[in-house]
């Protein structure tokens, strides 16, 4: 969330951010917040000067009680008394302002970068690079031309998985529901190898494996963003009161919760596989036919802790190495920065990856990598202390996909698809054992 020192010290910029994000009513709010916090201190400052008179008057008891002044010693204790029932009700007031404050700043979104640009939604995402066709940075995706007809047809991959026998989608509804497929054969090799794949890739760029739990507790899912206004987008199991993690974001970066770390151990980069579940409620149509958008998918994630200077050199090197790992598999692939209106809740930049399907003839979104500066690090407390002046401040948390398989499948299938069969990327062979699906 919002730092309250940024909110007050910058209460402009803090407003701009709001409205380039178009979240409703961002001057309202802002002045809500600024409200209780004046209330808090308030309360704060009589009762520090309650505490200061309190203390001046015990002092004087001990004295009036030697001279045998016992009457006067005896009011004064009453007004002691009487000030502690005073101080209280202000530290209750203190506390209910704190309470109103986290409650108010949970609502608010981070605020965006200024290089992120206008804009209301996913129309007006600027395409920065393209493998495709030149690219100025400035187009938006509404002005986008795709690629050109291809005068071969091709078949989608949910087509393709039933003729090769890759995946089962129909099994899938029956053991547990829509959302959630069966992989089979060389389908579930492919699976795997791409897993494997991916995590080899960032272990050879400096990132340490980890293997946490699919399942954490609402602290958590607090911690990263996703709670409490994200609620019906996880799985919820209400015996135990965990959520189901909707990507390895949320368990990784969580382990450096109440966290104090040093400045030396800066950047911690960190990838994990895991599966990834998600209620995706209202999702229907021919958007999230096949594997274009599940309840259940797997998915590695590239995460890092950073200080605040060097973040945005962190973000570019995680860009790089997702774009690095779309060459190597061979794949149309274009960048997109997206406007302040398609950001998520928590991000102040973020990129997000797409390829190019030649059967469904669109884009489709295989990563967004994120830089949230020191928005999560305030739930988290996740914090570091300075090698120069022991300073202790908050860190700068990121992550991104790299990448999420079940659109890769996708492309790879329906783009490396000719007479013969599926053609499996060069980068794979020595994971799959195998040149093509046939």
């Amino acid at each position: 969330m919002l730092t309250l020192k940024l909110i007050t010290e910058e209460t402009d910029r803090v407003i701009r951010g709001l409205e380039k994000k178009h979240f409703k009513g961002a001057k309202e709010a802002i002045d809500e917040v600024l409200a209780v916090d004046k209330r808090r201190r308030e309360a704060q400052q009589k009762l520090d000067a309650n505490l200061s008179e309190a203390k001046k008057l015990a002092a004087q008891i001990g004295g009036l009680m030697k001279e045998g002044k016992k009457d006067e010693a005896n009011a004064i204790k009453e007004n002691v008394s009487k000030m502690k029932e005073a101080n209280k009700q202000l530290e209750d007031t203190m506390n209910e302002a704190q309470e109103e404050m986290t409650r108010l700043l949970c609502q608010i979104p981070n605020i965006p970068y200024d290089e992120v640009p206008e804009g209301a939604t996913a129309e007006d995402n600027h395409v920065v690079k393209s493998n495709q066709k030149e690219c100025d940075g400035t187009d938006t995706v509404g002005n986008w031309t795709a690629n050109p007809e291809i005068p071969t047809a091709k078949l989608p991959h949910w087509e393709l998985a039933k003729k090769y026998n890759l995946i089962d989608f129909d099994l899938g509804v029956k053991i547990t529901g829509a959302g959630f497929p069966v992989y089979i054969g060389k389908g579930a090799q492919l699976q795997r190898a791409l897993i494997n794949f991916f995590l080899d890739e960032a272990r050879k760029s400096g990132y340490t494996e980890i293997m946490p739990p699919t399942v954490v507790n609402a602290a958590s899912g607090y911690g990263t963003g996703q709670l409490p206004d994200k609620e019906g987008q996880m799985y919820h199991c209400e015996v135990d009161d965990f959520y189901l993690i909707p990507t390895a974001e949320v368990p990784v970066t969580n382990i450096y919760r109440d966290v104090i770390l040093d400045e030396a151990q800066l950047p911690i980069k960190n990838c994990a596989y895991t599966e990834c579940f998600r209620r995706e409620a209202g999702s229907y149509g021919k958007d999230v036919r096949g594997l274009n958008r599940l309840h259940e998918f797997s998915k590695i994630e590239i995460v890092r802790i950073d200080k605040p200077e060097h973040s945005k050199e962190s973000h570019k090197e995680m860009l790089e190495h997702v774009e690095g790992l779309l060459k190597k598999l061979e794949l149309p692939y274009r960048i997109l920065l997206l406007c302040g209106g398609d950001q998520s809740f928590t991000s102040s930049i973020c990129y997000d990856f797409e390829v190019y399907s030649e059967a469904q003839k669109r884009w489709l979104e295989v990563s967004s990598v994120s830089n949230f500066d020191t928005y999560q690090a305030n739930r988290l407390k996740c914090r570091y202390r300075r090698a120069d002046n022991k300073k202790i401040e908050l860190c700068h948390t990121l992550n991104g996909s790299a990448l999420a398989l079940p659109r890769i499948v996708a492309a790879i299938l329906e783009n490396n698809q000719t007479e013969n069969g599926i053609k499996i990327p060069a980068a794979l062979v020595p994971y799959t054992g195998f040149e093509i699906i046939d």
